[in-house]
């Protein structure tokens, strides 16, 4: 067994004041505090030790009981705990120390962490922790209630699907949970299912599920932003002459007007019927459709004859 220089836990002198060692606690708790640094367990050890220290050093009597122990503690530890006695006038029996307030107390009801009655040291436990009243007092924190984890999913939607809404089944804790996306949910949006995640401690609320939500790519229309941009065949004698065409978009079979001498390449813009902006009704992008041009391959002696007297200004 260690001897721990609670002091140097602390950075603190030994004639630090009360203030000075709840100052020095606070600042350090702060930084190495479990919520600051999940799945560090380095910084939940030192935070241990942080709180370890803080509760002897808080308390005058057991500080005082700390201080007389000095340099002669090595005479002690391999001494019968069960018959110690730190006090002069205490006879017999272990000495009860009761802890007095939460070393979680900085972070109020959302932040502490708990720990379980190993959590503090075997010195600790042989000269302050196996004395009934405290231990009691520690078992009791046992029971403070802890959210459960948060779960993380993620789910792979079409183009379309984002555009119209769609739901997915998912399977969490052994339980179906009907998941609905909206109209207009983005690529990389993450959604959280509130209450749905790991289950809590001694009573505590239940964690989330958040789900990142991917969109897949599509070979007929592009997203940028809210707009949509769409390829749209378009033969030679529509593009030369103009005329209406039936598009099927997202939104379903539109009536469009090419006008004459359209380009290759040409967007043609049709207002609000691009993406649907998320949780916002009314409010959507632009479809930009995007004229190709299709050439005729097999043209008859007399087209081509045609052609070239076009070509030639003969007609």
């Amino acid at each position: 067994m260690n001897y721990k220089d609670y002091y140097k836990t602390l950075g603190v002198e030994k004639t630090a004041n009360q203030d000075e060692i709840k100052k020095a606690y606070r600042k350090l708790a702060l930084k190495y505090h479990p919520d600051k640094n999940p799945d560090d367990k380095k910084a939940e050890e030192r935070f241990k030790e942080i709180s370890e220290a803080y509760e002897v050093l808080r308390d005058p009597e057991k500080r005082k009981k700390y201080d007389q122990l000095g340099s002669n503690w090595e005479r002690y530890q391999y001494a019968d705990m069960g018959d110690f006695n730190f006090s002069q006038g205490h006879s017999g029996g272990r000495r009860s120390y009761h802890f007095q307030g939460d070393i979680n107390d900085l972070f109020g009801n959302s932040g502490g962490a708990s720990f379980e009655g190993d959590s503090f040291s075997d010195f600790f436990n042989a000269f302050f922790g196996d004395m009934g009243g405290f231990s009691e007092q520690r078992n009791s924190r046992r029971q403070r209630a802890h959210k459960g984890s948060n779960l993380q999913a993620s789910i792979s939607i079409s183009l379309t699907e984002a555009y119209h809404g769609t739901h997915r089944i998912l399977n969490a804790n052994g339980k179906k949970l009907r998941v609905t996306i909206k109209p207009g949910t983005y690529d990389g949006q993450e959604l959280r299912i509130k209450g749905k995640g790991g289950q809590g401690a001694h009573g505590g609320a239940a964690g989330d599920i958040f789900i990142k939500i991917n969109i897949q790519p599509d070979k007929n229309y592009t997203l940028k932003g809210r707009d949509i941009i769409q390829k749209v065949d378009v033969d030679l004698y529509t593009a030369v002459l103009g005329d209406k065409i039936k598009v099927n978009t997202l939104d379903g079979i539109i009536n469009v007007a090419i006008p004459q001498g359209a380009q290759n390449g040409q967007k043609l813009r049709i207002k609000g019927k691009g993406m649907p902006h998320y949780n916002a009704n009314g409010l959507s992008g632009d479809l930009y459709l995007q004229l190709n041009i299709i050439i005729p391959k097999h043209l008859s002696d007399e087209e081509k004859e045609l052609f070239r007297k076009l070509k030639d200004g003969s007609l």
